[in-house]
């Protein structure tokens, strides 16, 4: 545990000496589980993140160069960040050692007075369950879990719920307990656990994306940047944007991909079906009303410039340009008139 003895030690300076000691990194492996850290400026938002399902890591597979989920997306946001990963895949972070571990942690971290926590699905679970003893201000949750004790959520029988079974869940930090913490909370209302879960939030803002699952399409979600942008503006502000999230998720919406990667997820599912049918008909109209809204906002002069710059050497590329800039603007004189030169 060199991360504890070396705070214990580091505490023992002034803030300015604490300052001068930065940057410092490191890692520890505790049992089933994997910590790395990086302590930038004392001065910025401490970011504790948890590893969801998925990242199923060994041992053996963590080296010099290996970064828990999470992790990386902090240094780029040049925030200081302690970031646990968990190893197999059925680890639920109830570790002995682990809660030792973050019992001795939150008393070393004096010098950092805003703190963030950042976890999706099974690490969103350890946000909300260590928030009030790591002192969390703002936390960021997707896909909530909020315990696997089935006394407290007996409607949560997910196949996860029996595996976690395995572990303690009466003991201390197996149910949430957010403490001061406040922030978001962000699911598929559709998703009947999900939400079932997400109702034992409400201190946090709930954001409802309709069709974003429970993790089965974290991939496809990822594809468009949809978490990353989110957890960006999170670490950064400390709080979303309402306005522009609702309006990136309108704009994942108008994506054909995203209707035809769920009706792919919910194959299975004659009534998820029809309700995604249902959801798509809707969303075309609205493109489509969406698209007359803002096309006389829509500047296709930079589409035409680059068109008749590149025409000569490049005639089939420009025809290309062209027909998008008149998908735009379908009634634009100067777009249809170079377009039949080139035709």
């Amino acid at each position: 545990m060199k991360l504890l003895y070396w705070l214990d030690e580091w505490l023992t300076h002034s803030r300015s000496q604490q300052q001068a000691q930065l940057p410092m990194s490191g890692g520890d492996l505790l049992d089933d589980m994997f910590v790395k850290y990086e302590f930038v400026d004392v001065n910025k938002p401490l970011l504790f993140t948890f590893s969801p399902a998925g990242t199923n890591v060994q041992q053996h597979d963590i080296d010099e160069d290996f970064a828990p989920w999470g992790f990386h997306l902090a240094k780029k946001q040049n925030v200081n960040v302690i970031s646990f990963q968990h190893l197999g895949k059925s680890n639920w972070f109830r570790s002995r050692n682990l809660i030792f571990f973050l019992e001795q942690l939150t008393t070393l971290l004096e010098p950092f007075s805003y703190r963030l926590g950042y976890g999706l699905s099974r690490g969103g679970f350890a946000v909300g369950a260590f928030a009030n003893l790591l002192q969390l201000d703002q936390v960021l949750l997707f896909h909530p879990v909020s315990t696997k004790n089935k006394t407290i959520a007996p409607w949560d029988d997910r196949s996860s719920t029996e595996l976690a079974q395995q572990f303690d869940w009466e003991g201390d930090y197996h149910d949430l307990n957010l403490g001061k913490a406040k922030g978001y909370i962000i699911y598929d209302p559709t998703n009947n656990i999900d939400r079932l879960h997400a109702k034992r939030y409400p201190e946090l803002t709930h954001l409802r994306v309709f069709g974003m699952g429970h993790g089965t399409h974290a991939t496809y979600l990822n594809k468009f940047g949809f978490y990353k942008q989110v957890a960006v503006d999170f670490i950064r502000h400390q709080q979303l944007d309402i306005a522009q999230f609702r309006q990136q998720t309108k704009t994942l919406r108008f994506k054909e991909d995203y209707y035809q990667s769920l009706s792919k997820a919910n194959a299975y599912s004659e009534h998820r079906l029809g309700l995604l049918s249902k959801a798509h008909n809707i969303l075309i109209d609205e493109k489509e009303a969406h698209v007359q809204e803002h096309q006389a906002q829509i500047d296709v002069q930079p589409l035409i410039d680059i068109a008749l710059k590149h025409q000569d050497d490049h005639p089939q590329d420009a025809i290309q340009l062209l027909e998008m800039a008149q998908q735009l603007v379908p009634n634009d004189p100067l777009v249809e008139y170079k377009l039949r030169q080139l035709l």
